[in-house]
């Protein structure tokens, strides 16, 4: 199952180191979003990928890190 991680800052800077890294380690941009007005970065992973999207999220302060099932629009 395909899992939709959110994590939310206290802070664009954050917010974008975190994206940042996301990008450098691999993760494609088409899955990966920043949304600049809530400082929250959303990556779109398999499940089994869901814990390395995690670390990657907490390494950069969140103040929420949120997973949920990906409901395709």
């Amino acid at each position: 199952m395909t899992q939709t991680v959110t994590a939310a800052y206290g802070s664009i800077d954050k917010a974008a180191n975190a994206f940042d890294e996301l990008v450098s380690e691999g993760y494609p941009r088409e899955k990966l979003f920043l949304d600049k007005e809530t400082n929250e970065v959303k990556v779109i992973v398999p499940e089994t990928s869901q814990p390395e999207a995690e670390e990657i999220l907490n390494r950069h302060g969140p103040d929420e890190v949120q997973a949920r099932p990906y409901e395709a629009p």
